[in-house]
């Protein structure tokens, strides 16, 4: 069983950064390919990014390619998504999902979620 939290979340103006962790529990961390989603006020859950259990597969929502950045390090069984270039339209609960199926941008397919962490942008 592998248990996540996120961290990093905050308030920002548009056009600036973030960093968000995702800290995960357990020896097999390093099985799971791994996702970020995030939910905006009045929808739906939405994919953002994933990768894969070695790190050499990534896959990014066409909304955040080119502005954020997912990695993670293995060893210390932790997940980033690096958020650049910050827009309103970012705002929402982001949730890390660990996926014993490998990477994907179903969140179907994910078997543990952490609890989220909110980033709010302002214009």
């Amino acid at each position: 069983q592998v248990q996540l939290v996120e961290s990093g979340g905050g308030l920002v103006q548009a056009g600036d950064s973030l960093r968000l962790s995702c800290a995960g529990s357990g020896r097999s961390f390093s099985m799971y390919g791994m996702g970020w989603f995030r939910r905006a006020p009045g929808k739906e859950r939405e994919f953002v990014a994933t990768i894969s259990w070695s790190g050499g597969t990534t896959y990014y929502a066409d909304s955040v390619k080119a502005r954020f950045t997912i990695s993670r390090d293995n060893a210390k069984n932790t997940v980033f998504l690096q958020m650049n270039s910050l827009k309103p339209e970012d705002t929402a609960v982001y949730y890390c999902a660990a996926s014993i199926r490998g990477s994907s941008w179903d969140d179907r397919m994910y078997d543990y979620w952490g609890q989220g962490t909110q980033v709010t942008v302002s214009s």
